[in-house]
């Protein structure tokens, strides 16, 4: 199952925008935040936080045989 995802507006008082991704591990979060930048404007600044290096974790299935 996925991490709950949230995404956080701040509008300062010169009109600048920032997003802030919480939950988002990896760079999934580019992906969620790219048709919000895009309608927006220009990306002045990027600060990558240290979810953002984390390793997505891979589900496996592990399989044991009937031994005899």
């Amino acid at each position: 199952m996925a991490n709950k995802q949230e995404l956080e507006f701040s509008i300062d008082d010169d009109g600048k925008i920032s997003i802030k991704v919480i939950g988002g591990e990896g760079p999934s979060c580019l992906e969620l935040t790219k048709a919000i930048e895009e309608a927006l404007g220009v990306v002045v600044l990027r600060t990558k936080t240290g979810e953002f290096y984390v390793e997505p974790v891979k589900e496996t299935d592990k399989v044991e045989g009937k031994q005899g």
